[in-house]
């Protein structure tokens, strides 16, 4: 799918790897819609795109409600006109297991999963109806591998993951595009703790979450993104050996787990 004169919905915008992916999608010649909760960093990747030259709109909407997917929808279509790709790309990390409370449970699965439904709910039946359209949604490396550390994680992303693959084969010979972002260590907002809920957020959580990996920057990741949308895969794998990973699992589960639970151990004896 080449980008060109295409109208690009990105949530999640306001930083990190959607803050990037905005950036390098107006590069391209798109028109950007930068959705974010925080009207303040929308504004910033707005004004700086805008400055290069490129074409971009912004929205402060809080996609945890089905009310802001569809603002946010309404919001492009008026600065832009039809929406062609939407990337679901924000997204929250809560640290724990099964004490998780209920409620931090739920926040989780309504950004990291619901949104990419609603975005979906919207979108589908008018790209049905025109033949084409491209939806992205970021799970993470844990959506394939699991992570140390975060249930609450590790089970919304894998959520997600299968969510862009039932799209896929569902609506793929339909002209719906889809592809899913699945990396490992980025420097965004979350890994340096600061988009982690409350209580379950600190150095330690982090450390697990990552669990390995080289940490990339977003403009890094953002070229994989654009690259593997440009080719119209379905995975996009900023991190190359996930790949070998996910296959060395698929060969041998029971054996995959036991090394998880060695990592585990040790991640646990070194106090990380």
């Amino acid at each position: 799918m080449e980008l060109a004169g295409k109208v690009v919905v990105v949530t999640g915008g306001g930083s990190g790897i959607g803050e990037a992916c905005s950036r390098r999608f107006a590069a391209a010649g798109a028109k950007v819609v930068v959705v974010d909760q925080h009207a303040d960093r929308v504004s910033a990747v707005v004004a700086a795109i805008t400055a290069t030259g490129g074409s971009a709109s912004g929205t402060a909407a809080d996609i945890r409600l089905e009310s802001g997917t569809v603002g946010a929808i309404a919001h492009a279509r008026s600065a832009f006109g039809p929406v062609d790709l939407f990337f679901a790309n924000a997204g929250i990390g809560v640290n724990g297991g099964e004490e998780v409370p209920d409620e931090d449970w739920l926040r989780i699965w309504e950004i990291n999963l619901m949104a990419h439904v609603h975005a979906a709910r919207a979108l589908i039946p008018e790209w049905l109806e025109r033949g084409s359209g491209y939806l992205v949604t970021t799970a993470s490396a844990a959506a394939l591998l699991t992570t140390l550390g975060s249930a609450p994680y590790a089970v919304t992303k894998s959520a997600a993951l299968s969510f862009a693959e039932w799209i896929s084969i569902t609506y793929g010979d339909r002209g719906i595009g889809v592809s899913c972002l699945c990396p490992q260590g980025v420097v965004t907002r979350m890994t340096m703790g600061e988009d982690l809920l409350g209580a379950h957020s600190g150095e330690a959580g982090i450390a697990q979450l990552l669990a390995g990996g080289a940490m990339l920057q977003p403009a890094d990741v953002a070229e994989v993104v654009y690259q593997t949308i440009v080719a119209e895969r379905f995975l996009i794998l900023p991190h190359p050996e996930v790949a070998t990973y996910f296959q060395r699992k698929a060969a041998d589960y029971d054996r995959w787990l036991a090394g998880m639970r060695r990592l585990r151990a040790q991640t646990t004896a070194e106090g990380i």
